[in-house]
Formats: C-alpha cells, sequence, structure tokens
C-alpha cells in the first residue's frame, strides 16, 4: 500500500473506534499478518487492550485470522475493507433509496455494529423508527422483519460463517482458533422467527427521575430476559452486493446514454433478472429469453414483443456489444458481456480523464491510440489531423503523465 492510503486507513480506523484500534490495525497494516504477542510487544500495548481491539476489527471483518502450520494464530488486516468504509454513506443511501427508511436503518445498523442477530435487529431498528413517528404510533416488528426478508432475498444482507456442529462435539482439545464455515445455499436463508411487538419509545429523563433505581430496572430486565431464538446466527452487510448495484446502474446510464430510455429500461430489466443468479466476477449473465425479459418488464410500461425484439436485435447488433444472442429458443436468448461492458465504461472514464486534463485533442489522440493499440508520430498526426509540432508537444504531455508509453522498435 502507498503512503497515502495508509494514513487514510488510520485516519478511518481512528475516527470510527479510537486511538487503541487504529493503532494495533495500522501496525498489521504496515507489517503483514502477525500472531497476538508480537503485536502486543511492537505496539508496546497492554495484551487485554490488544484483545479487545482485534476483537472489534474482527467484529467488523476488518482483520481476518489463520492458525499458522506450528498451531500459532496470525492476525492480518484487510486494507481493501478498511477504505470501503469511505463508502458506508453510499451503502446505506442505496438501501434507502431501494427499501425506504426501513432498509437504511437496517443496513447502517448492520454497518456500525458490524455483526448482529436479526432479532436483535428488528427490535433496535423498530425502536429508532418509533422514535421518530408522531406521538401513540410505533412500528411494528413485522415490517421491519418483511424488509429485512426481502435484503435478504435480493442479497444485500449475508449470514455471517459458523462454527461447523462437528467441531463443537469433538471431544479432543479445542484448536487453537476456530473456523467458521458456511453453504452457498445457506447464506440468505432467513430464519423463521415469530417476532411479535412494536418499538419502543427510550424514557424521558424525567421518567427516570421518578420511576425505579436504574439498577433496580436492569436487574429486573435480566431476571425476565427471554432466550434468543435465533442465538448465534449472525447477519452482515454484503458489500461485493452493493458493489455489483453500482455496477448496474453504471451500466443501465452508460445505455440510456448512448441509445435512449427505452433501451436502458430493457437493460435494467435484465440487470434486475440477472441480480441474483449471476457472480459479480462472471464475465457474463445467465442467459434470458426474450420471452422472460417480456414478462419481467415493470408494470405500465407499454411497448409490445415485437418492439422489444427489435431493441433487443438492436443492442446485440451494437459495436460496443453490450448484449449478445446466444440462442433462439424462448424468443431468442440473450446475455450481457460485462467483461465488454466494464471495458467500455473505463475506457470512457479514462478518454474522459485526458479530455479534462489536456484538451480536447489531446482527447482525439489518446483514442487514436487506444483503438489502434500503437502509432508512430507521423501516423499520430496523420489520422488525428494536427499539426506536427502540436501533435509532438501533446504526446509529450501524456508520456510525462505516463497515459502513454513509448516502444523503441529494433531494426
Amino acid at each position: 500500500m502507498t503512503q497515502a492510503e495508509i494514513k487514510l486507513c488510520s485516519l478511518l480506523l481512528q475516527e470510527h473506534f479510537g486511538e487503541i484500534v487504529e493503532k494495533i490495525g495500522v501496525h498489521l497494516i504496515r507489517t503483514g499478518s502477525q500472531p497476538l504477542r508480537v503485536i502486543a510487544h511492537d505496539t508496546r500495548t497492554p495484551l487485554d487492550q490488544v484483545k479487545k481491539a482485534l476483537c472489534v476489527l474482527i467484529q467488523h471483518n476488518l482483520v481476518i485470522y489463520q492458525v499458522h502450520k506450528r498451531g500459532m494464530v496470525e492476525y492480518e488486516a484487510q486494507c481493501s475493507r478498511v477504505l470501503r468504509m469511505l463508502r458506508y454513506p453510499r451503502y446505506i443511501y442505496t438501501a434507502k433509496t431501494l427499501y425506504s427508511d426501513t432498509g437504511e436503518l437496517i443496513v447502517e445498523e448492520l454497518l456500525l455494529n458490524g455483526k448482529m442477530t436479526m432479532s436483535a435487529l428488528v427490535k433496535k431498528v423498530a425502536d429508532r423508527l418509533t422514535e421518530t413517528m408522531e406521538d401513540g404510533k410505533t412500528m411494528d416488528y413485522g415490517e421491519v422483519s418483511s424488509t429485512f426478508v426481502r435484503l435478504a432475498d435480493t442479497h444485500f444482507v449475508q449470514r455471517c460463517p459458523l462454527v461447523p456442529a462437528t467441531e463443537n462435539s469433538d471431544p479432543g482439545p479445542p484448536p487453537p482458533a476456530p473456523t467458521l464455515v458456511i453453504s452457498e445455499k445457506d447464506m440468505y436463508l432467513v430464519p423463521k422467527l415469530n417476532l411479535i411487538g412494536k418499538g419502543k419509545r427510550r424514557r424521558s429523563s424525567e421518567d427516570d427521575a421518578i420511576g425505579e433505581p436504574k439498577a433496580k430496572r436492569l436487574k429486573h430486565t435480566t431476571d425476565n430476559k427471554e432466550p434468543i431464538p435465533d442465538d448465534g446466527i449472525y447477519w452482515q452487510a454484503n458489500l461485493d452486493r452493493f458493489h455489483q448495484h453500482f455496477r448496474d446502474q453504471a451500466i443501465v446510464s452508460a445505455v440510456a446514454n448512448r441509445m435512449d430510455q427505452t433501451s436502458s429500461e430493457i437493460m435494467r430489466t435484465m440487470l434486475r433478472m440477472s441480480e441474483v443468479t449471476t457472480p459479480s466476477g462472471a464475465p457474463f449473465t445467465q442467459p434470458l429469453s426474450s420471452n422472460e425479459i417480456f414478462r419481467s418488464l415493470p408494470v405500465g410500461y407499454n411497448i409490445s414483443k415485437q418492439v422489444l425484439d427489435q431493441y433487443l436485435t438492436l443492442l446485440a447488433d451494437d459495436p460496443l456489444e453490450f448484449v449478445a444472442k446466444s440462442g433462439d429458443s424462448g424468443g431468442g436468448m440473450y446475455v450481457i458481456n460485462l467483461h465488454k461492458v466494464l471495458g467500455s465504461l473505463a475506457t470512457a472514464t479514462l478518454e474522459s480523464v485526458v479530455q479534462e486534463r489536456f484538451g480536447s485533442r489531446c482527447a482525439r489522440i489518446f483514442r487514436l491510440v487506444l483503438q489502434k493499440k500503437h502509432l508512430e508520430q507521423k501516423q499520430v498526426e496523420d489520422f488525428a489531423m494536427i499539426p506536427a509540432k502540436e501533435a509532438k508537444d501533446m504526446l509529450y504531455k501524456m508520456l510525462s503523465e505516463n497515459f502513454i508509453l513509448l516502444q523503441v522498435g529494433c531494426q
């Protein structure tokens, strides 16, 4: 990592978790994986404080651990995961846009706490929503639960790995660190909970003053504590799924700019149909038939099946090749070429950066070099129709900023 990235990680950790966690986190970022006692020795921090800091970092998926061959547990910081904390507001806003205030608070609580059980999360969100309502109104647990289920169904939240039951029942000595596993089919399986109740408002200071003492209330609450119905089943925000959503939004916007609103709505429908079935790193989406796409178009979007087929053909014949036809069954099978789309988006971003920094003529030269791969200076002048002196100056500017490279040919 660069020094700027390490400094940014340091500031993020300090802002969110305080100085001790920041010290341990930055130490692991700089040194790589290390065992517990080495961390305590190198940072000159008491062992119990190091343990607490590592617990916080592991809780928020900022540190992972693995058992060394010699039976020693080593801890390693996840730098990219720390930097993703910059996007927390965007994740929360996306949840609000898709699933209203309830979805916003669910994702916000998961990001603030790292991992939570569904029952604790539902109660906390219901209480927070009740606080914002008018007097006499409350938020039902069932409404929050239904929004949570929708988030799980669309993979925006996922289960955390668990200690397998076989490891718990093993009569031998426990391992130095537990091995956490979860199967793909269980990752988004929501437990069947019968959460009945409504959100509660916090008591005001006046109510506390005339009520029973705080210690007595705490003891009363502890004595009547009910067993947690989903104890041990923890959930976390699926940040990769949010990034997939951002990617899909960029694709829809690119199609709208290149063609029209109808084409972008068809693309949005295809991406929505594939969002759960296609892995985020897959080069293509799953094949979709024209009939399936037509049935999945938004309600009230009045285009005929014939017009849809024309638009799909237009998308498939476009030189950018965002959509490809993969078969003829079901009225025609179509896939989205995700690698081609992302390559085109990256190229467009590079061209806009060059244009902003060096001007439109430099952007024209840069675009030519991208298309032709290799060009001599005389060819650049001819193809871009730019005078030799100006072309030479522009090429030197981009070369000095490492936007293009100079390759010396051998005779």
